[in-house]
């Protein structure tokens, strides 16, 4: 039987895979509306540039998405200003965070992405280092909501901790896994793992990105790490191969096992007890939004829409699937209402589960 938060998720996620038709056809009909107010947008726009902040260093996921984005985002943005991607790595991409909501231009001329656990963070609170309040930020949604990915541990095959048996065993050998800054995805999941699942595992924080950890696990500082199946498919698409370095040993934000694994348990399936499953659910949720793209608050109405129709219309375009294909990203878009919805179902979860992952979160 499914629990409250579970069946929650599940209608939303009808939502988004209908997300691309009707948003479009509700933002043309605005556009045909008021064509004024499109030329007032595209005069904004024209020869001026748009910064995609990104919250991490070159080579990750996160970067490799919002390049191939910029590539294309300009032709669906009235004006067709110039498009540069700034990186702004730093403690997890909580900085860029606090930059897009407290210090960036709130005339349009910004967006970015950051990591897909920062609107949990947000929501749950107690971290005195968060400056926004996620349902604040302008949404513009996500070309992902990962349906066809998962979250992996990968491990190195040479780990002498190489079964799920074997990192359970609390006096055994643990896995040393690596991660960036706190609040980082991979150390929540990390800590999380480690409480509901029951898995032995040391972690290694202060890693400058993600590529730095691809890095550290390749040279055998590290046993493994968690990362999106799309990450290792664009930046180490070597490690999928039946010879590769590393191995799949678990899969987080599954329902059910992805098609291309189906012998990696979920971290559902290995729950302890039924309230682990419901704190696994709740920390599950956010990887709807699997690369969340936000504005600063306070934009103007007409240019807050002309960039959710970009971000829209950029995952549609058929030039910009080819570069995604070619890199394997999955492209899935989530829209901003959905955004919302995610949020505020994060919101509106028990207090006693928020309490918990807080106490996850700071490694308690």
């Amino acid at each position: 039987m499914r629990t409250a938060i579970e069946r929650r998720a599940v209608r939303i996620s009808p939502a988004m895979r209908r997300i691309a038709a009707p948003l479009a056809a509700a933002l043309l009909l605005a556009g045909a509306a008021a064509p004024a107010r499109a030329d007032a947008v595209a005069d904004f726009y024209k020869g001026k540039q748009v910064q995609i902040v990104v919250g991490y260093g070159t080579g990750g996921g996160y970067d490799v998405y919002a390049r191939v984005i910029s590539r294309h985002f300009a032709k669906h943005l009235p004006g067709a200003p110039t498009m540069v991607v700034q990186n702004m790595p730093g403690a997890g991409s909580l900085r860029a965070a606090n930059h897009l909501y407290v210090t960036a231009p709130k005339d349009g001329t910004t967006f970015g992405t950051f990591a897909r656990n920062m609107p949990l963070l947000g929501v749950l609170g107690g971290n005195k280092n968060v400056q926004f309040d996620p349902r604040k930020f302008t949404w513009l949604g996500s070309p992902s909501s990962a349906q066809d990915d998962a979250y992996m541990l990968f491990v190195r095959k040479d780990s002498k901790v190489n079964t799920i048996e074997k990192a359970r065993d609390a006096k055994g050998e643990p896995i040393v896994i690596g991660g960036t800054a706190e609040g980082a995805t991979g150390n929540d999941i990390a800590f999380l793992i480690r409480d509901t699942v029951g898995l032995n595992l040391k972690l290694i924080p202060g890693y400058p990105d993600g590529g730095a950890l691809f890095i550290a696990i390749e040279r055998s500082e590290l046993d493994g790490r968690f990362v999106g199946l799309s990450a290792v498919a664009s930046n180490k698409p070597e490690w999928l191969r039946p010879d590769g370095v590393v191995f799949p040993m678990l899969q987080f934000a599954r329902r059910t096992r992805h098609p291309d694994y189906p012998n990696v348990p979920t971290a559902r399936e290995l729950a302890k007890d039924a309230q682990a499953r419901q704190l696994i659910e709740l920390a599950e949720i956010p990887y709807m939004l699997s690369r969340p793209y936000a504005a600063p608050p306070g934009l103007p109405a007409d240019r807050a829409a002309a960039l959710q129709k970009a971000l829209l219309g950029t995952t549609t375009d058929k030039e910009f699937l080819a570069d995604a294909a070619k890199l394997g990203l999955d492209v899935s878009p989530v829209g901003p209402e959905e955004a919302m919805d995610m949020l505020n179902l994060l919101a509106e979860a028990p207090e006693s589960l928020k309490e918990q992952l807080r106490k996850l979160q700071s490694g308690g």
